[in-house]
């Protein structure tokens, strides 16, 4: 009995708290603070330009709290569940009593009562109270407000009133909340969410093609509402889009199919894109009817109730011819390679001491345009692809067009060696001058949350990297090392007795120097004395290259090339890329030579029954501030009694909003009262 009585207690406490005004007001705050950091922040974007933005502790920490989609982060969510609960019950408890106010004309009200208002006026008249209420009623229906009568006895209690319809404007305002929310809802994640959590959903999390989805995978074509992507390359058809939940993906069909006959993207003088251009087929399985449309930005495809939306561009699958050079070992002959964007191919490479080893590339993407900032100073930085024809990639944002410069093609692939590690790589195929020298860049990262590290690797005279790889692979010839510490000592010995002296130092910094750059010269030297090392050492270092150069070209039938300006620079280049190296952790370095384009487009597909049922909650909005604001309650009552041969007379006025408007009506009915009696 005591449980019984406790738990009803508890649900009435609960129930009470909910109800609250004060836990609504609450909610609301949160949710503007959720809305400020949602419009302060710019949302949905790749986790990097994030840990950028706040650095890793801090990205971390936010992490945890989904601000980067804060809109449909679970604690938003849940705020806004328990805002409609909130509300609800104030509807529910207070409009059925609001209702009842509006439509009573509290006709029972006493008397003596009325003495008690600060509006009133008493008056004694000669008139029956029959006649004195005939004159009254008239003029309290020509301004507009509906009375009762009462008989009490002798006398008579008349109410009336006018302007009972602002209470509609608690009601229409509070279920605006509702409304409002319960479409924000509808539009969210939370219908595909509580699809995973209690309808048995399973997101993919692993690679495989749409027709080998399980069911689990797949939302219901009838789904109420989603938000998904299609990519969807140049001359394929599809009907279904992708779902992001959590780590993995929903396949979502849709009630129609799209074939993207062409994809177009028109540039400014910059070579910053302008706009982005889709001619899509749509065809409906249901009714065979098949017609074409233009999708662009702001102009979408509202078909069947499914919007598709033109959000971004990618790679369809292009066709990428490469050369790959080996970056281990004395060995330089390069190999070709035929890979495709979005698949991976399997390579086998001589390794250091001629033992085979596999390495699988992934052909992660192809950018054909790239707009960078190209101001003294900076790199290249690619970030993700462009969501909008405002935006660009890499350097380029953010930068006067000056110094805009539309660099050429490059190549994206990620390098998986047998234990599973994995390091990404953007590679530019033409190159770029940069400090008056033209080289190439090569970048790497370990992860999309870090930015590319780039390493400079001079052009030859015929525009390639073909001259520094031989170079480097007569760097890694023990042999040829030797003959260059040689040549060094001969050349710069003082004295014969100084010669192998000079040999012997000048071969074990090279040895270091191929090992591991200067960091393995000077990797167990104090570092007190770690720069005047180094100053004996490169100077050293930079001749001896000098001469394994020459020797490279001389064993390959081609003149030395050290002794004239172009070589000398050359050269000084070379030994900052070879320097830079082992930062570069990748067996091989590949040099996109052509391509064959695949456009794809990026749509957004969505079906969002909220928003009509946002707008509805609007009108509701309009509707009870206009009540609230505009629609004023008046109520009067007037109070007649029998006295001597005449009626003695009581009438009082009130409102909820005692403002200056009121006291002058309340002076107009005193003075029109007063004459009406006389």
């Amino acid at each position: 009995m005591n449980q019984t009585y406790s738990l009803r207690s508890f649900g009435a406490d609960l129930v009470e708290l909910l109800g609250s005004m004060r836990f609504a007001v609450s909610l609301l705050m949160f949710i503007c603070v959720a809305s400020i950091i949602g419009t302060v922040l710019q949302q949905n974007q790749v986790a990097n330009s994030y840990v950028d933005q706040f650095g890793p502790f801090w990205f971390e920490l936010f992490d945890k709290f989904a601000i980067w989609h804060v809109y449909n982060s679970w604690w938003f969510l849940l705020i806004m569940a328990f805002l409609v609960v909130s509300t609800s019950i104030c509807l529910l408890r207070n409009t059925p009593k609001m209702v009842r106010d509006m439509r009573s004309f509290r006709e029972y009200v006493r008397g003596s009562s009325l003495r008690a208002f600060h509006h009133r006026v008493e008056a004694e008249t000669s008139q029956a109270p029959a006649q004195a209420l005939q004159k009254i009623g008239p003029w309290l229906q020509a301004h507009g407000y509906r009375y009762k009568v009462r008989q009490d006895g002798d006398a008579i209690m008349l109410a009336a009133k006018k302007g009972a319809a602002n209470r509609l404007g608690y009601i229409f305002a509070h279920a605006a909340i509702v409304v409002i929310a319960v479409g924000g809802l509808l539009d969210s994640e939370l219908p595909v969410r509580l699809q995973v959590w209690l309808g048995g959903k399973q997101p993919i999390t692993q690679n495989m093609l749409i027709s080998e989805v399980p069911e689990s995978g797949r939302l219901p074509a009838a789904n109420p509402s989603f938000r998904a992507n299609m990519l969807l390359p140049e001359g394929s058809r599809s009907a279904s889009g992708i779902v992001a939940v959590g780590d993995g993906v929903l396949v979502q069909p849709m009630p129609f199919s799209i074939k993207l006959n062409k994809f177009q993207v028109d540039y400014y003088s910059t070579g910053m894109p302008s706009s982005f251009k889709s001619y899509v087929e749509v065809n409906d399985p249901d009714t065979g009817e098949s017609f074409e449309r233009l999708i662009e930005v702001n102009e979408p495809l509202r078909y069947k109730g499914v919007t598709v939306y033109q959000s971004s561009l990618d790679d369809g699958g292009s066709k990428l011819k490469l050369t790959a050079y080996p970056l281990q070992g004395a060995g330089s002959k390069p190999f070709s390679v035929d890979g495709t964007v979005g698949q991976s191919s399997e390579l086998t490479l001589s390794g250091g001491e001629g033992a085979p080893r596999k390495v699988v590339v992934d052909m992660s993407g192809l950018r054909v345009i790239n707009v960078e900032n190209m101001a003294p100073g900076t790199e290249p930085q690619p970030k993700a692809m462009i969501d909008h024809v405002a935006s660009v990639t890499g350097s380029a944002a953010g930068a006067s067009n000056e110094h805009l410069r539309n660099v050429g093609p490059s190549v994206q692939y990620r390098v998986i060696g047998r234990d599973g590690q994995a390091h990404e790589y953007n590679n530019y195929m033409l190159p770029i001058v940069l400090d008056g020298h033209p080289v190439f860049l090569a970048g790497v990262r370990q992860s999309e949350a870090e930015n590319y590290r780039y390493i400079r690797i001079p052009a030859d005279a015929d525009s390639s990297v073909a001259e520094f790889m031989h170079l480097r692979a007569a760097l890694q010839d023990p042999s040829l090392r030797e003959q260059a510490a040689d040549r060094f000592a001969q050349d710069n010995a003082g004295s014969e007795t100084q010669r192998p002296l000079l040999q012997r130092a000048a071969q074990g910094a090279v040895d270091a120097f191929a090992r591991g750059g200067f960091n393995a010269i000077i990797e167990r030297v104090p570092e007190s004395e770690r720069e005047s090392v180094l100053g004996f050492a490169v100077p050293m270092i930079q001749l001896t290259l000098t001469e394994l150069y020459d020797m490279d070209r001389e064993r390959r039938g081609l003149e030395p090339n050290s002794h004239t300006q172009e070589g000398a620079d050359w050269l000084r280049l070379s030994l900052l890329a070879l320097a830079n190296l082992p930062d570069y952790p990748a067996p091989l370095f590949m040099s996109l030579d052509s391509f064959e384009e695949v456009p794809a487009s990026v749509f957004q597909v969505a079906r969002s029954p909220g928003k009509n049922t946002v707008y509805l909650g609007c009108l509701f909005l309009i509707i009870g501030v206009f009540s609230m604001f505009y629609i004023r309650d008046r109520r009067i009552w007037v109070w007649i009694t029998p006295e001597g041969g005449g009626s003695r007379m009581q009438a009082a006025m009130t409102s909820q909003r005692r403002n200056l408007d009121f006291n002058q009506e309340f002076e107009r009915f005193r003075d029109a009262f007063r004459r009406l009696i006389t």
